[in-house]
């Protein structure tokens, strides 16, 4: 690859000129053009980008992947095509340019700043159903595992922040919005030269290096850990693909993560993981990955969805662009044998978040949520972080004298026949962040509905003995761990001493 970044800044000048950003895009091809193009289908927009364009050159150079004329290409990309060329993001035959690289508009807003970004990968594999199979350096650009760690990304203010496996660069670009200094680190050396030119694309700093897992950062300690390692559970057959395949064996790559990113945390510091993990015959899954988790550090591991593993290997063999080759079926059997031998029953996919310094008093709570939940999710993560930090130092005591108010997204439904004079039962609903749901009786119900941040925990619950006519230090024995319950899950915050 090209050590020269000074193309970054004529190319931004040029994309801008042409209103190359994602949302000028989705609207010059409209909505089915869109989706279709989420599809990996080009027709639908190719029919919606035959102007000439500046505009509809880029979407079908780049996008749909598309020789152009050579004069809309000089017209759109002033004094750059054969340096373009040369540092090989285009090819050049006889009156016509085409894209060797992606260049791809996107959109994100980030803290309270939106941002239009451009981001340079390798080419998708598969568009119009082709049967292309990737090279073992290829660069992924933005895909569902990418935006999924985005939205999965806390975007509080911080000091050091690490892309760890940075790829083509897209969660460093993210990560530069909201601190002060940014690390970005791969082995595959076309990925780091994404990532610098990506960063100079942009306008943005990243300090980019060279090195497995932890290595490029010894010693070093960061406020934000990100990572999309490459986690794909496969067989060791001789072959990897970087971006997915670590050649760890099974899912050994994401348990080292899990196990030693910490010692890179500074103290409050988070590492985020997009993962996925092995669902072995015999062992709950929890069970598995709790294991994995240390004595110091908090812990939220959410399962979101699982997968057979016949589904499993379809999936990534489609990745990889091997879906109707000739050693499909070869591959298949291999992948699923080497699954079944190895007592996998399934795959789950989901999120790891850990957090450095919870002493002795850590809390490990691994769920299985495959709801919908409000994107992007890292807002309530942190909450839930903020939460179980608000409640490990209140012992009963101090919860008693605690002032608490009913987060505002909250609400209360009563379940019951027509015309019944009593519910048959109560359901608390979050409408944000994870929107969980959880049944009450009446005087948990009652309780959170006078939570409005004035009166005492202990102040509320004697009150409601006094209402239901029970002893006051068995109501209180009762409901002070539904009380932390409701906090830690998200429907109560804690104001402070009432």
């Amino acid at each position: 690859m090209p050590d020269d970044l000074d193309l970054a800044a004529p190319l931004r000048e040029a994309l801008l000129a042409a209103d190359f950003t994602y949302d000028r895009v989705a609207e010059a091809i409209g909505e089915d053009a869109h989706r279709a193009l989420g599809r990996n289908e080009t027709l639908p927009a190719l029919r919606r980008t035959s102007s000439g364009s500046a505009l509809d050159t880029l979407v079908r150079l780049f996008l749909l992947q598309s020789p152009v004329d050579r004069a809309d290409a000089e017209r759109t990309l002033p004094g750059l095509v054969d340096r373009l060329c040369n540092a090989g993001l285009l090819q050049q035959s006889v009156g016509e340019v085409a894209a060797r690289m992606d260049c791809r508009p996107y959109a994100t807003s980030e803290v309270e700043e939106d941002r239009d970004l451009w981001v340079v990968s390798d080419l998708t594999p598969g568009l119009d159903g082709a049967p292309v199979a990737v090279g073992a350096d290829h660069v992924l650009g933005i895909s569902s595992a990418s935006t999924s760690l985005a939205q999965l990304t806390m975007r509080e203010p911080v000091g050091r922040a690490l892309d760890l496996g940075t790829g083509c660069g897209v969660q460093a670009l993210h990560l530069a919005a909201h601190a002060n200094h940014v690390v970005a680190t791969d082995v595959n050396a076309r990925a780091l030269w994404m990532t610098r030119f990506n960063a100079a694309l942009n306008d943005v700093s990243v300090d980019v290096r060279d090195g497995s897992f932890f290595e490029p950062v010894a010693g070093e300690r960061f406020d934000l850990i990100a990572t999309n390692p490459p986690f794909v559970i496969s067989p060791a057959t001789g072959e990897r693909l970087v971006y997915r395949d670590s050649g760890l064996p099974g899912d050994r790559v994401v348990e080292h993560i899990v196990r030693t990113g910490p010692d890179h945390l500074a103290e409050g510091g988070w590492l985020q993981v997009l993962a996925n993990w092995s669902i072995v015959d015999g062992r709950p899954w929890d069970e598995r990955l709790g294991s994995w988790l240390r004595a110091d550090c908090d812990a939220l591991v959410v399962q979101r969805e699982t997968l057979d593993p016949a589904s499993y290997v379809e999936l990534w063999l489609k990745d990889s662009g091997h879906h109707g080759g000739p050693d499909y079926a070869r591959r298949y059997d291999t992948w699923l044998s080497w699954l079944e031998e190895s007592g996998i029953e399934g795959i789950g996919f989901g999120w790891i978040n850990v957090r450095l310094g919870a002493g002795t008093a850590a809390r490990h709570e691994l769920l299985e949520w495959p709801y919908d939940v409000e994107q992007p999710i890292g807002a309530a993560i942190h909450d839930w972080g903020t939460a179980v930090e608000d409640l490990r130092g209140l012992t009963d005591d101090a919860l008693m004298g605690t002032s608490l108010r009913a987060r505002e997204d909250v609400q209360q439904e009563a379940v019951g026949r027509p015309g019944a004079e009593d519910p048959e039962a109560i359901v608390l609903r979050q409408q944000r962040g994870f929107r969980r749901a959880r049944t009450a009786d009446t005087v948990e119900a009652a309780f959170l509905g006078a939570c409005d941040g004035d009166l005492g925990v202990g102040q509320l619950l004697g009150a409601l003995a006094q209402l239901t006519d029970t002893d006051a230090d068995q109501l209180q024995s009762t409901y002070l761990p539904v009380v932390r319950e409701l906090v830690s899950e998200g429907f109560l915050e804690v104001i402070g001493p009432a």
